[in-house]
């Protein structure tokens, strides 16, 4: 029989999962061959060109849940995980000559490495069906050619709130998937071992606890609770900027970012949480921000590599400033002012900080450090635990300026942002060591 490789990307489910739901059946019946669901890791020593791990611990810890999860959820169907260590290229190709596969499906991935990585499998003379499903909507739904996309947020929201059309519904989960291959050695299960979890209290999204765990049953479970709330949709949009607690935002980033949950799975959730309790300016602000998500895959899609240059897409940008040490005291929460640094702090204590801080300390290190965007970004890359490639070169390109900003860039008085959303100090308190 021939043997089929799913290679899970960012899209660490078997709900609503178009490309494994289209190769496990065909009309109800399963298709014939074998079937190796396959996680690559990144390799825990890579370094970044800023001199730091590219993925640090706290990305590591919740990945792992989620991994558990997956493979949980596939042994249940009779199959098994493999999580390869080895560089993904290499790795993918020693084990498609060891169980005799000439085929790769997986999520495609519009940004210059994940690309690469696919371009680099097809030289190699194999076959990869990469598919488009971390959207929304499909392509064809969209009111305009991609190439045709609007640069600026508010264009694309209002042109798409013009049309009549919206996401279609979630696909129910996989639940039958063809066996795994018999040829060749395959030891499928956990080859990264769990660390550790002996997370900070203060938390706003304590991943050691069960239930903000990485796999799809927590991130399902979490979506309910929020979304049965009477409270807590209707008022996101009043408590979305808050800094402390788990409840000042929805907290779905680091399911989605990993792909444990789907976006449509989330709108469709809000969809029923507003047939149920009324729509809100909450429940709106929650579509508003979906659409965020949203728009910076298609602007991916659009500009591709031309988001990573240095300048961005901004043709008479010159190549950004950099100073190592300030960048260095940055990193540490050691820059002299206690807002950001407060922040910063929760970001290497916990991997995870609101919105807002995230605004606030990427534009300190921007607009008053005059450091480099792109290692601010590379840094929130290597911390975060819900860490998404979209959106992570969207926002920087838009504090600094090079992206699709109409006003050239956003800088953030960290004295008045500190006095507005933390008057009474307990956040810098809380962070203070």
């Amino acid at each position: 029989m021939s043997a089929i490789i799913y290679w899970f990307r960012n899209d660490l489910r078997l709900d609503d999962q178009p490309a494994l739901t289209e190769l496990s059946s065909a009309n109800g019946e399963l298709l014939p061959g074998e079937l190796l669901p396959v996680y690559c890791h990144v390799d825990p020593n890579e370094q970044t060109r800023w001199g730091f791990p590219r993925v640090g611990v706290h990305r590591r810890r919740l990945l792992r849940s989620a991994l558990d999860g997956l493979d949980a959820e596939l042994q249940l169907r009779g199959s098994r995980l493999l999580e390869v260590e080895a560089p993904t290229v290499a790795g993918l190709i020693e084990l498609c000559q060891r169980i005799g596969a000439e085929r790769i499906v997986c999520e495609d991935i519009a940004a210059p490495e994940e690309q690469a990585e696919v371009d680099a499998l097809r030289a190699a003379g194999l076959e990869v069906h990469s598919h488009w499903q971390s959207t929304l909507f499909a392509e064809s739904q969209l009111p305009f050619a991609v190439d045709k996309l609007p640069d600026q947020y508010t264009r694309f929201r209002v042109a798409l709130e013009r049309t009549d059309v919206l996401p279609t519904d979630p696909l129910p989960p996989v639940e039958h998937l063809p066996p795994l291959p018999t040829s060749g050695e395959v030891n499928t299960g956990q080859v990264q071992p769990s660390e550790a979890a002996d997370g900070d209290e203060r938390s706003a999204f304590p991943y050691f606890r069960a239930e903000f765990a990485g796999s799809t049953q927590a991130g399902m479970a979490h979506m309910r609770r929020y979304f049965d709330s009477s409270l807590l949709a209707p008022t996101y949009k009043s408590t979305r900027n808050g800094l402390i607690g788990t409840d000042y935002s929805t907290k779905l980033s680091p399911w989605l970012a990993s792909g444990a949950l789907s976006a449509r799975r989330v709108y469709a959730a809000l969809v029923e949480h507003e047939r149920a309790h009324g729509r809100s300016d909450g429940s709106y602000w929650i579509w508003f921000e979906l659409l965020w998500r949203e728009h910076f895959r298609w602007l991916h899609r659009k500009h591709g590599p031309t988001l990573y240059r240095a300048r961005g897409l901004r043709r008479q940008a010159a190549t950004p400033e950099h100073d190592p040490q300030a960048f260095q005291r940055w990193c540490e929460g050691r820059t002299g002012h206690a807002f950001v640094d407060a922040g910063m702090r929760e970001l290497a204590a916990t991997g995870y900080l609101s919105n807002r801080m995230r605004q606030v300390v990427a534009s300190y290190l921007v607009h008053e450090l005059k450091c480099d965007y792109r290692a601010g970004a590379a840094w929130f890359e290597s911390q975060l635990i819900d860490y998404d490639v979209y959106s992570n070169q969207g926002n920087w390109l838009y504090i600094a300026g090079r992206g699709t900003d109409p006003r050239g860039g956003r800088r953030f008085n960290p004295d008045n942002q500190a006095d507005h959303y933390d008057a009474d100090g307990r956040y810098r308190e809380l962070w203070s060591r």
